[in-house]
């Protein structure tokens, strides 16, 4: 134990904050990593010739994307060596491994997914998924679930059906729930004539598809403002999914960048959980639109986890990241963002909720915003160091020693 972080324990001892408790707290919250971050959300699909490819779009160009599901696991191994805590792992659909055939997003099994539940026993990681509503010739036109031609609809229903098979086949494997997230991109650029009818088939495509309960999968819907292609009007909008949520019982995730710019979401949580169950936050970082920028220890990350605290909601929340950036190393992006992620959950178990809360019962709001200030200036730095001893982790400034190294040895060689 070394003395800056005695001296942290002492100084939290003194507003009555456990420092060890803390970090043990913070480091057993899973956070599930998103697996785009690394491959630019290309995916590793084997099209058939002409068929679109590509994903969401990733700004930048960065050497070193993984272009295999192999070279893919190995970066995501260089970053469980880098950040402290318990980790899970995000999938999408089009990261399916089909040994060289086509297999169209309707007929994907749990088989093309082997070779990562193999991965995460190995690793200790368990899996959660997503169904791939993207890059696919039938989404050119902005519309999945919520599409008015049958067929079209019923392939995504299809898909989304193997997408909750694919999840509760990580659960059984892994022996612990698996979270499959439903986002689409469904919307239009600008004025639609007609909100009504889209909004009524995505309810409809969504109860097709939630139909039959299965053992493990745990079920969230994403909503989002607007997007690229569907900037005046997104089907599956933040009250739709909401209401859809609570009325069938299923989870709602909140994206930190799917809201109007001065909009964040920590307000929103202790609102949303006095009905809804449980919610899965997206942490993103939105500059001005939703631009998936690296996640760092700024307010808006600080005050997510800090309403959660004051909420004592740890059990009704599930965190993953959210955020592409390939204008940078793409291990380092990782590293930055889940370490953020972490800093900002250990801090907020480190504020004094408890005492801020009684001086507020009691109106003293004078000593409320004195005590708030006053841990502003905390040694939490030590405290933080003190975590990632604990992990077998690199401290601050010593992890982007091994990224560069990284990069030299097996990013630089693709």
């Amino acid at each position: 134990m070394s003395k800056p972080y005695q001296h942290a324990e002492s100084a939290y001892a003194a507003i009555h904050i456990d420092t060890d408790k803390a970090i043990r707290a913070a480091l057993a919250v899973p956070i599930s990593i998103h697996c785009w971050q690394v491959d630019d959300v290309v995916g590793f699909e084997v099209k058939e010739a002409g068929l679109a490819g590509g994903g969401i779009m990733a700004t930048g160009n960065y050497p070193g994307r993984a272009r295999t599901a192999t070279e893919a696991r190995q970066d995501y191994e260089q970053v469980l060596k880098l950040v402290p805590g318990k980790l899970r792992l995000n999938i999408h659909a089009l990261y399916a491994e089909t040994a060289g055939k086509v297999v169209d997003r309707d007929a994907l099994e749990p088989q093309h997914f082997a070779n990562w539940m193999a991965w995460g026993k190995q690793h200790g990681v368990h899996l959660d998924f997503n169904p791939t509503f993207f890059a696919h010739p039938k989404a050119n036109d902005g519309y999945t679930l919520s599409h008015t031609d049958n067929a079209v609809r019923k392939f995504w229903i299809q898909h989304a059906v193997a997408c909750r098979r694919i999840a509760a086949a990580f659960a059984k494997q892994q022996g612990g729930p698996s979270i499959i997230n439903h986002w689409i991109p469904d919307g239009t650029k600008d004025y639609p004539a007609d909100r009504w009818t889209h909004r009524a088939l995505l309810a409809e495509s969504l109860d097709a598809l939630l139909q039959k309960k299965l053992p493990g999968c745990v079920d969230y819907v994403e909503s989002k403002l607007f997007g690229l292609g569907s900037e005046e009007y997104v089907v599956g909008s933040a009250e739709f999914y909401s209401s859809y949520a609570l009325s069938r019982g299923i989870g709602y995730c909140l994206d930190m960048g799917h809201w109007h710019p001065t909009e964040e979401i920590y307000d929103k949580i202790s609102a949303y959980l006095q009905f809804h169950k449980k919610l899965l936050l997206h942490v993103s970082r939105p500059i001005r639109w939703d631009s998936d920028h690296v996640v760092i220890f700024n307010d808006a990350l600080r005050n997510v986890f800090l309403e959660i605290q004051r909420g004592r909601a740890w059990d009704k929340v599930a965190v993953a990241t959210d955020y592409f950036d390939a204008s940078i190393n793409r291990i380092a992006a990782y590293t930055i963002g889940l370490r953020a992620t972490r800093k900002a959950i250990l801090s907020a178990l480190l504020d004094p909720s408890a005492e801020l809360q009684q001086l507020e019962a009691a109106g003293n709001n004078a000593g409320r915003l004195a005590l708030m200030e006053d841990v502003k200036t905390l040694p939490f730095g030590a405290v933080w160091d003190e975590a990632c001893d604990r992990a077998g982790i690199p401290r601050d400034r010593q992890w982007m020693n091994a990224v560069m190294q990284y990069e030299r040895r097996v990013l630089a060689q693709r």
